[in-house]
């Protein structure tokens, strides 16, 4: 072979060398790219995850993400009710602008969203479960959802466009289509999948495997429980307290005789009649004894009050017994299947929740019951073990879940990525308030709109539209949000103070919704 020949043959070699080394970057990139699943319930407040307090329940299958990831502290909402919590964890904006600020509206599925900048880098995504935004899934390879609130029992899905029944309990239902798009996924991308619970949503209905569950179980009164509101003129005024309930509805007492009436006994007959014979069967033996003794016991007042919430907690409890066995299938998926060590694991609600607080059961208010939720993540490949108690909340997802994907964070974006936070990075500047704005009034359960802002120890709240009452609390000396001390002596400093940052968090979140927020 001539030199003129070998010369060629090793210029060739070179050059094929050279891209070769320029293209492996990006292999590497894409290989390195996590997994993403992002679990989310409906209304599980944290003081029923046994990694916040475990007074309450056990939820040893979601305390596994939390021992072998992180446990947020201090995480929020922006707006504590469904349709616009969940629109602001797509988009990453506050209600007013993504456009969803009452579960009435519908929302804008043309909007940038996380899963679309997701698949520009190469993720498959899939959305299965709860969806509950009024207009079809939009940025999903798949899609599986319930539809509106969805049921319990033998629920509808809508897949891909196409409506059928399904045999079965929702929460084991919803577990069990994941876990099957996980098999099915396109291997060689990776995946981002959300994972959207019922549960523990009203009215609370447990899988038939727990309706005798917590039946020996005596939960302790909160503290709050006999609160009077007194100063507080829209907790006072709202309609979600326990003498609120339904008794057919919220506690089960579905007579056979038709005794025991309330609004929603319709309501709750139609879910009944979803079951099959064997789950009816079920049922009915499980609650029979319960029925029967609300009859005979006749309660009123104070027995009443404290029955109903031992009631209520029952079945919301058990229901998160079963959330807590479909964490414990997705994780042993992972780990079965190599996936655990790059597979980011979040799980959260879509708001925090009363569990009798204030009397009360939902959400909507500022209050920390509702606006808080719990967070837990883990990543072992990139995060380490820890807890984060700086103010975080739903705005930050987004961001992210993008950054850790290798995506650009759009600028419009109002969260921040946690990234800093989980990397513990020294220096990192991060918030000292948060912003908070509910709307939907009126409506159910009559609270008030307001908007408010939250320090690490002050909370200043305005209710407006047919009231005009501010609230100040001292969340160190007063954890429960009991004495309101707006306009008492020796707070007028606090209160102006509080009353600057909100003004500036609200132009910071271009939040022109509120015409006049002028102080009393």
């Amino acid at each position: 072979m001539n030199k003129k020949r070998l010369f060629s043959i090793y210029i060739a070699v070179l050059f094929a060398g050279f891209f070769t080394s320029c293209k492996q970057p990006e292999k590497e990139k894409k290989a390195q790219q996590p997994n993403i699943i992002y679990i989310m319930t409906d209304d599980h407040g944290y003081q029923a995850m046994s990694c916040y307090n475990g007074k309450l329940n056990q939820t040893p299958n979601i305390d596994r993400i939390a021992n072998e990831g992180v446990k947020f502290t201090r995480s929020f909402v922006t707006n504590s009710i469904c349709s616009p919590s969940r629109a602001v964890m797509l988009t990453g904006k506050f209600s007013h602008l993504n456009g969803q600020r009452n579960n009435g509206e519908q929302f804008d599925g043309s909007q940038p969203t996380f899963p679309k900048m997701l698949r520009q880098v190469g993720y498959q995504t899939a959305m299965i479960g709860k969806w509950h935004l009024g207009s079809d899934p939009t940025g999903f390879d798949y899609w599986n959802i319930l539809p509106g609130q969805g049921d319990y029992y033998n629920p509808d899905f809508i897949e891909m466009g196409q409506k059928s029944r399904k045999e079965g309990y929702v929460t084991s239902l919803i577990t069990d289509y994941s876990l099957d798009w996980l098999k099915k996924r396109d291997t060689t991308k990776p995946f981002a999948l959300l994972m959207h619970h019922k549960a523990p949503h009203r009215c609370w209905m447990p899988d038939i495997k727990y309706l005798d569950k917590y039946n020996d179980v005596k939960f302790p009164i909160p503290d709050s429980f006999y609160d009077d509101y007194e100063g507080r003129t829209a907790a006072a005024s709202q309609r979600m307290h326990m003498k609120d309930f339904c008794p057919v509805n919220d506690l089960k007492m579905l007579d056979k005789e038709g005794e025991i009436e309330g609004p929603l006994r319709k309501y709750f007959e139609n879910q009944m009649n979803r079951m099959n014979p064997e789950q009816r069967a079920a049922w009915d033996k499980a609650y029979k004894k319960e029925i029967d003794a609300y009859k005979e016991a006749k309660l009123t007042g104070k027995e009443l009050l404290e029955w109903s919430y031992q009631r209520y907690l029952e079945d919301y409890l058990r229901c998160i017994a079963s959330v807590d066995d479909s964490v414990g299938e997705v994780l042993d998926y992972l780990e079965e299947n190599g996936l655990a060590e790059n597979t980011l694991v979040v799980y959260t609600s879509d708001q925090g929740f009363y569990l009798g607080e204030h009397g009360w059961f939902d959400k909507r208010f500022i209050y920390e019951e509702s606006f808080r939720t719990p967070l837990v993540m883990k990543l072992p490949s990139k995060i380490k073990k820890g807890t984060v108690n700086k103010l975080v909340q739903n705005i930050d997802y987004a961001p992210t879940i993008l950054e850790l994907a290798g995506a650009k964070i759009p600028q419009d974006m109002q969260g921040k990525s946690l990234l800093p936070l989980l990397k513990e990075e020294k220096g990192s500047a991060w918030r000292d308030a948060l912003y908070y704005h509910y709307y939907e009034y009126p409506g159910p359960h009559d609270v008030k709109r307001h908007y408010g802002v939250r320090t690490d120890k002050h909370k200043l709240v305005h209710f407006y539209n047919n009231i005009d009452q501010w609230e100040l609390y001292d969340l160190e000396e007063d954890p429960g949000e009991i004495n309101n001390l707006y306009g008492k002596k020796g707070y007028g400093g606090i209160t102006q103070t509080m009353y600057a940052q909100l003004l500036e968090l609200q132009k910071k979140y271009n939040d022109t919704t509120v015409v006049d927020v002028r102080l009393n």
